[in-house]
């Protein structure tokens, strides 16, 4: 049985003050990555990798990656955004443990674990 994904309250906080929207056009988050990374640090993911790409002409950051890990339950978080230009928000992708992440059933969740389902998942 998986287990279930480590609490990530910052993100759905995030989320409920309007600063972390689902996208269904394009399947992402669109957030500032910078409120995304410090969100995931309070929930207690410690940055190990952070990488930033400068490919458009005003030298800007077009995207970039960050991860982090949970020493004490050993999760691994990470998130993937591409910068819109002139805009401040970026469309993200956040993952814990290799599982996009769906903060819009009253908090952040694991789209594939079955125990938030209203029918309990295959019976």
């Amino acid at each position: 049985m998986k287990e279930s994904l480590p609490t990530v309250t910052a993100l759905g906080e995030l989320n409920h003050r309007g600063r972390l929207i689902w996208t269904e056009r394009e399947q992402g988050w669109l957030a500032v990555p910078d409120e995304v990374m410090a969100a995931l640090t309070r929930d207690g993911f410690e940055q190990c990798k952070r990488e930033v790409t400068t490919s458009r002409r005003d030298l800007q950051p077009a995207g970039g990656l960050w991860q982090g890990v949970n020493r004490s339950t050993g999760s691994v978080a990470s998130a993937i955004w591409i910068a819109r230009p002139s805009q401040r928000r970026a469309l993200i992708l956040i993952e814990i443990d290799g599982e996009l992440i769906d903060v819009s059933h009253d908090g952040p969740r694991n789209p594939q674990d079955d125990s938030y389902r209203d029918d309990g998942g295959e019976g």
